[in-house]
């Protein structure tokens, strides 16, 4: 049996709390893509399938490059941290779509990454980039444990070497001179992430305190940017929204939970689930 590669997943476009799912959408279809870090293809798999989008894709891992070759007209092994990495990918009239999903937050650079791809993109061409939140409830738990422990994935996987929080984001497409035009968000609650026991080791009073955050169970962030004066509309700056309606039930719920009979607790988040009162969570989102 063929050894599935780490980050390679499958997506239910059913499931629009994933970002991938939202990538997807926003790339749209028919479109001339570029896809930098593209893993083994999970989303490649999906634009080609799906959007039956013209793809060339750019990868590190070797490893990776056979999983890719079956959705892309053209795969490169390039290094996105040497400075010649873009030579020999531009095409006449640029790329529709440019895609990064989970990439940034592996560079040394990607401030200058965003710079170096704007020569590659058509005039009226568009990012579409995910990038994992370090504001998220989670990790502000895993610091206050002292125990900031990295994964093989997730919102501290050990390749991961730039942080952002949302104005760092805003700040990354503003300062290289794009403009945001759309962000959507992958929302879960830290109980329902790879830190959720350390999430549980924090005292219940903290747990409540936190809650409250504004931004607290955005997991990740995904964005469709264009470049600043290439007819792209000047969108808001990067506008979260409003802190989710559930957070109160969550702190009821944490309230009553030693009380509370593990079926009965399950079979009273499906009902509430049904009727709309709360979002289900599911399980940790790997990417």
């Amino acid at each position: 049996m063929e050894k599935r590669h780490k980050y390679d997943y499958r997506v239910s476009l059913d499931d629009d709390n994933r970002a991938a799912t939202k990538v997807v959408r926003m790339v749209g279809q028919g479109r001339r893509v570029l896809e930098i870090g593209a893993g083994p293809g999970s989303i490649t798999r999906l634009l080609k399938e799906r959007g039956a989008c013209i793809i060339t894709a750019v990868e590190l891992d070797a490893e990776a490059l056979p999983h890719l070759a079956p959705f892309c007209e053209q795969v490169l092994q390039r290094d996105l941290n040497h400075p010649a990495w873009t030579q020999g990918l531009a095409i006449p009239g640029g790329y529709e779509v440019i895609v990064a999903a989970d990439v940034f937050e592996h560079l040394f650079d990607p401030w200058r990454t965003l710079e170096e791809l704007k020569p590659l993109l058509a005039t009226d061409g568009e990012l579409v980039v995910s990038l994992p939140h370090a504001g998220h409830n989670a990790v502000v738990g895993a610091l206050l444990n002292g125990n900031f422990r990295y994964h093989d994935w997730g919102l501290l996987d050990r390749t991961h070497i730039r942080f952002f929080g949302l104005k760092n984001i805003d700040d990354l497409f503003s300062g290289a001179g794009y403009n945001i035009v759309e962000a959507d968000y992958v929302r879960h609650a830290p109980e329902a992430t790879e830190l959720a026991d350390l999430w549980k080791k924090l005292p219940r009073k903290i747990r409540a305190a936190l809650a409250e955050a504004q931004y607290g169970d955005i997991y990740q962030v995904v964005i469709r940017a264009g470049r600043r004066g290439a007819g792209m509309p000047d969108g808001p700056r990067l506008v979260p929204p409003a802190p989710a309606p559930y957070r109160v039930l969550d702190r009821l719920k944490d309230t009553l939970r030693p009380w509370l009979p593990a079926p009965l607790r399950r079979g009273l988040r499906r009902l509430l689930s049904a009727l709309g009162i709360i979002r289900s969570t599911g399980k940790a989102t790997r990417y």
